[in-house]
This record gives C-alpha cells, structure tokens and sequence, in this order.
C-alpha cells in the first residue's frame, strides 16, 4: 500500500517517502509510530493532544515550551525516524489568531478560560462554499438548491457546534437568506412570472406589477424591502430550506 503509486487527474507518481495523503492507511500508520510519542510524553509529564499526525503540547511559558521543542524533537527524529515539519513546528499562545488545530481555533474569555471557536480560515471556507452552493447560475431547480445546501449546513455545523460562534452564525444566516432570495429572483425570470409570484405571497396588484418591472440586480433586488416581506424567514423554513442557525440551536441532527 506503501509503494502504490499515486494518480492525480490524468499523471501518475510514484511514492517514494511517506504515506500517500487521504489514504485509509496514513491515519492507522500514524497512530500506531505516534503512539510511541504519546507514552513518552506522559511520561515527562506534558500535556498534549493528537489527531493522526496533528498534535499540540502544553506548556506554562514560552521558555517551557522552547525547552520541551528542544527535548522532544531528537527523540521524534531519532528514535522515531521521522521528520518535523519546521514550518508548521511553531511555538504561539493557545489564543493566537494562527493558531489552528482540525479546523478550531482558540480565545481567552474574560476570566482568562480558553475556549474553541472555528478558525477564521474555516470560516472563510464555509463562506465561500456557501456561495458556491447557492450560485444563481448553477441552473438546477430549487429541490437541488435546497438539498445541497442543508447537506453542507448540517455537517458544518454538527462539526463545529460545541464551539462559540453565535455572531458569526447569526451574521452568515443574513447572508445567505439573501442569497436564497436571489435564486428565487432568478428562477421566476419573466415579468409575468415575478408578477404573479408576488401576488400570490401576499402583495398588491399594483406593487407586484411595479416591482416585477425592476432593473435592479439580482443581489440588489434580494435585499429589498418587498421581498424580505414576501420571502420572509418563516416563509424559506417553511420551504425547508436551512439555515445555519436552525442546527445550532437545536439539538444535534443525526442523518
């Protein structure tokens, strides 16, 4: 398994060094050379913590954890036979904003207690396949939109739901609800279309027929005041469509 060679799109390496990365084999491998390691820091009394080849030492003060750095790698190097990554290998308080481990980062509240929050990079991650899952001009129905969309929403958030992130689910649902919005916008198309849809949720003749004959853009028009009354909140839950919010205040979706 070691030696098979790797196919990326349409070239094939060979592998030479390592375990081939995503592979079923490279997290057993870790654990069982790591394990090693685990033992021997128990042993000198470090707290730490490990995922596969992911791991974090605990120390009381940057002269501490020098000196744990200075200890520990021969003995990962040495006796282990493997190679640190010096670039990734880095000496920062818990609560420093390039401090990120599986996806978490890390914040003092005012008592001083470090508590877990999704890394900004992950955040940004999220953002950006939010938006690429509601793109107007993906060209599927609605059904697909709002499959899509509750697949990726529940697993994020199930993931990362023990953390603090209220502010930023709350300013994201915004956000999105806007997005949402402008599918509906783009898929109604015709004017006779978004005419008949407004009248239908609740809005005059007169306003419906106005609104339906805007030339404002998409993303202009999905903040507007007539479609945030007519596309209510209460109306895209009913719809079944998921925000960020309706999984983190509930209990934990299991699927």
């Amino acid at each position: 398994m070691l030696r098979a060679p790797i196919k990326d799109v349409d070239k094939i390496t060979t592998c030479t060094i390592g375990t081939p990365q995503g592979g079923p084999i490279s997290p057993t491998l870790a654990n069982i050379v790591l394990h090693e390691l685990d033992r021997e820091l128990e042993k000198r009394g470090h707290r730490s913590v490990r995922y596969a080849d992911d791991m974090m030492i605990f120390c009381k003060s940057r002269k501490a954890a020098e000196r744990t750095l200075n200890h520990i790698k021969p003995f990962i190097e040495k006796k282990l036979f493997l190679q640190l990554n010096d670039q990734k290998t880095k000496i920062r308080h818990i609560a420093s904003a390039d401090v990120k481990f599986l996806g978490f980062g890390f914040w003092a509240d005012r008592g001083g207690v470090i508590k877990a929050r999704p890394h900004k990079k992950s955040k940004d991650k999220c953002k950006a396949r939010l938006k690429t899952l509601t793109n107007r001009n993906r060209g599927q129905s609605l059904d697909t939109f709002r499959d899509k969309l509750t697949e990726f929403v529940r697993g994020w958030v199930n993931y990362f739901r023990d953390t603090s992130m209220a502010m930023f689910v709350r300013r994201t649902d915004e956000w999105l609800r806007r997005r949402i919005r402008q599918i509906y916008w783009k898929q109604w198309k015709k004017t006779s279309t978004k005419y008949c849809a407004l009248v239908k949720l609740g809005k005059s003749k007169e306003q419906a027929w106005k609104f339906a004959n805007t030339r404002k853009s998409y993303w202009h028009t999905a903040k507007s005041q007539i479609l945030s009354t007519t596309l209510t909140n209460e109306f895209l839950q009913s719809k079944g469509w998921v925000c960020l919010n309706d999984v983190y205040k509930s209990g934990r979706v299991r699927y």
